[in-house]
C-alpha cells in the first residue's frame, strides 16, 4: 500500500509518496510564484495550482509504482480566499495569507464582540473573512459571480474530486467558524452578508472528503482512491511530527516562527493574540503563537551585511549572557502577542564595538525573546511547555537552539534528518482516510539530540527578556 501527501505552499507545491511503513518512496516539488500588483497585496492564480498538481502527481507516478495507492491527503497555506463561480472556475485571484489589503475590514469585524466570542480568535487582516468583505465592497461585480468560497487546499480538492469540502483546522482560520462546535457559524456568516450555502461542507481531517475523479486518475496513471479532509499547513506539520496529544508541542524556526501546542480541549484567549484552532483529528484543538520574522530576520541582516547567515553565525562561540545590544524583529509587524501590523524592527544600544557578529547575536536573541513573548501568551491560556520539538531551517544552528532552550526554559528535541513536515502529515491523513487507521499512525520522529537549558544563564536571559519588553513598550509609544 502507498499514500500521497500534497502540500500547497506559497512558493512551491510538494508531493510525497509513502509506503505503509511511512518510508518516502518518491517526492517532487513544483515552484510557484506570488504576484504583488500593489503594496500589501499578495495573490496567486489557482489555475497554476492545478498545473502544479498534475505535474507533481505525474512525476510521482513516473518515479514509483503507484498501483497500490490507497489514499491522498492535502495540506495548504491557510487564510487564502478562493472564490469560484458556477463553472468551478476562479472569479478572482486567490488573496493569500500575507495579503493585508483588508486591514480596515478586519478591524471592523474585530470590533464586533461576536467574532472573538464565537471564533475564539482576533480577526487578523490575513484571515479569510476580511478579504472576502474587501472584495464585496471593492469588486461587487466579481463578488456577485462567486457561488462558493474555498480555502487554497480546498480548491485543490475541488480540482481532484469535484467536491466542495473543507475541514476543521483550516476553516478555523477564516473568522467565520465556531471553533468550539467545529462548525460554520451562521451568526458570523450573516454578519459578513454570507450564508452557509456559500461555504464548503466540513469533514474531519482524517475523514474521506471525496474520491479522485476517474478521468483525472486515468490521465495521471493513478487508481481512484479516497482524498482525506487534510489540514492547514501548521496542523499538518503537527501531524507530521506526531504533535497531537495534550501538551505536546513544536517550535518552528523557519522564515516565520511558530510555537504550536496540541490541546485536548478548546482554550480560547483572543486577547493574547494566541491562535486557537481545531486540530486535524477529531476532538482535538491546538494553540499557536506566531511571530512574523524568525530566520527571516537573520536573512535580512545577511542581505544588509553582504554575508550569508551561516557566515554571520559561524563565530558565535559558547552561549553567553545577552549583550546590551537589542534587536526587535518586527520587520513586517507582529502577530503574537502584539497584533500590530504597523510595528517595525529596531536595533538599540549600538556602539563602536558592534560588529556583524555581535549584530547577528542580537538578532538571534531578539527572535528568542519574541518566542518568549509567545510562551508567556500561551501561559495566559493555561498552556505550559516543558519540552518541544524544534523544526525549520534555523534549527540547524546548535547555538540558536541552545539560546532558545535557555531563554524558554524548556528542552528542545531536534529530529533526525528526514521529512517530517506538512507533506508527511498530509500523507498520514490520507493513510487514515484510506485505511480507517487511527491516531496510532501519528508517531513522533526519531530524535537526533536533545538540548537542555543552560541553567547558569537562565537569570541573565530573563533579564535580557525584561529589557526587550521594556524596549517594545518604549517603541510602541513613539
Amino acid at each position: 500500500m502507498s499514500f500521497i501527501g500534497l502540500d500547497l505552499g506559497t512558493s512551491s507545491l510538494k508531493a510525497i509518496l509513502i509506503d505503509d511503513d511511512q518510508n518516502i518512496l518518491a517526492e517532487h516539488h513544483v515552484p510557484l510564484q506570488v504576484q504583488r500588483p500593489h503594496d500589501g497585496w499578495a495573490e496567486q492564480c489557482p489555475s497554476t495550482w492545478e498545473a502544479a498538481v498534475r505535474q507533481a502527481l505525474g512525476a510521482l507516478a513516473a518515479k514509483a509504482d503507484c498501483s497500490g495507492l490507497k489514499g491522498i491527503g492535502l495540506s495548504g497555506h491557510m487564510h487564502g480566499a478562493c472564490l469560484v463561480g458556477a463553472d468551478d472556475q476562479p472569479v478572482y485571484p486567490c488573496m493569500l495569507w500575507n495579503d493585508t489589503r483588508s486591514a480596515d475590514e478586519a478591524a471592523e469585524m474585530d470590533a464586533d464582540p461576536r467574532f472573538r466570542a464565537i471564533s475564539g480568535n482576533i480577526v487578523f487582516p490575513g484571515f479569510t473573512a476580511p478579504k472576502v468583505e474587501w472584495l464585496r465592497r471593492n469588486k461587487p461585480e466579481v463578488f456577485e459571480k462567486a457561488t462558493k468560497i474555498l480555502l487554497p487546499k480546498d480548491y485543490l480538492r475541488l480540482f481532484l474530486t469535484g467536491e466542495y469540502v473543507s475541514e476543521m483546522s483550516d476553516a478555523a482560520g477564516t473568522a467565520w467558524f465556531d471553533t468550539a462546535a467545529r462548525d460554520w457559524s451562521d451568526t458570523l456568516l450573516a454578519a459578513c452578508h454570507l450564508n452557509r450555502s456559500q461555504m464548503p461542507r466540513l469533514v474531519e481531517g482524517s475523514a474521506i472528503s471525496g474520491q479522485l475523479r476517474p478521468k483525472l486518475a486515468a490521465d495521471l496513471g493513478l487508481p481512484v482512491v479516497p482524498v482525506a479532509g487534510g489540514a492547514g499547513d501548521n496542523a499538518a506539520a503537527a501531524i507530521g511530527v506526531g504533535v497531537v496529544e495534550d501538551g505536546s508541542a513544536f517550535l518552528s524556526l523557519g522564515t516565520s516562527g511558530v510555537l504550536f501546542a496540541a490541546t485536548s480541549g478548546y482554550r480560547p484567549a483572543p486577547e493574547t493574540a494566541v491562535h486557537s484552532f481545531c486540530h486535524a483529528v477529531p476532538d482535538t484543538w491546538h494553540q499557536m503563537g506566531v511571530i512574523l520574522a524568525a530566520s527571516d530576520a537573520l536573512e535580512w541582516l545577511a542581505r544588509l551585511t553582504g554575508q550569508t547567515a551561516a557566515e554571520l553565525t559561524a563565530d558565535l562561540g559558547a552561549l553567553q549572557a545577552p549583550s546590551r545590544t537589542l534587536f526587535l524583529p518586527y520587520l513586517g509587524g507582529e502577530r503574537t502577542p502584539h497584533n500590530n501590523a504597523q510595528m517595525r524592527g529596531q536595533f538599540l544600544h549600538l556602539d563602536h564595538a558592534t560588529n556583524a557578529t555581535e549584530a547577528a547575536r542580537a538578532v538571534l536573541q531578539g527572535v528568542s525573546f519574541a518566542f518568549a513573548d509567545n510562551q508567556l501568551a500561551l501561559a495566559q491560556t493555561g498552556t505550559t511547555l516543558k519540552r518541544a520539538l524544534v523544526l525549520g531551517g534555523g534549527s540547524k544552528s546548535a547555538h540558536w537552539v541552545e539560546m532558545l532552550a535557555t531563554t524558554l526554559g524548556v528542552t528542545l528535541d531536534l529530529p533526525k534528518a528526514g521529512d517530517f513536515g506538512a507533506a508527511l502529515g498530509a500523507a498520514r491523513l490520507g493513510m487514515m482516510a484510506g485505511t480507517g487507521a487511527g491516531r496510532e499512525v501519528v508517531t513522533p520522529p526519531p530524535i537526533a539530540r536533545s538540548t537542555e537549558p543552560v541553567e547558569a544563564l537562565r537569570d541573565a536571559m530573563a533579564d535580557g527578556h525584561a529589557r526587550y519588553r521594556a524596549a517594545y513598550d518604549a517603541l510602541r509609544s513613539l
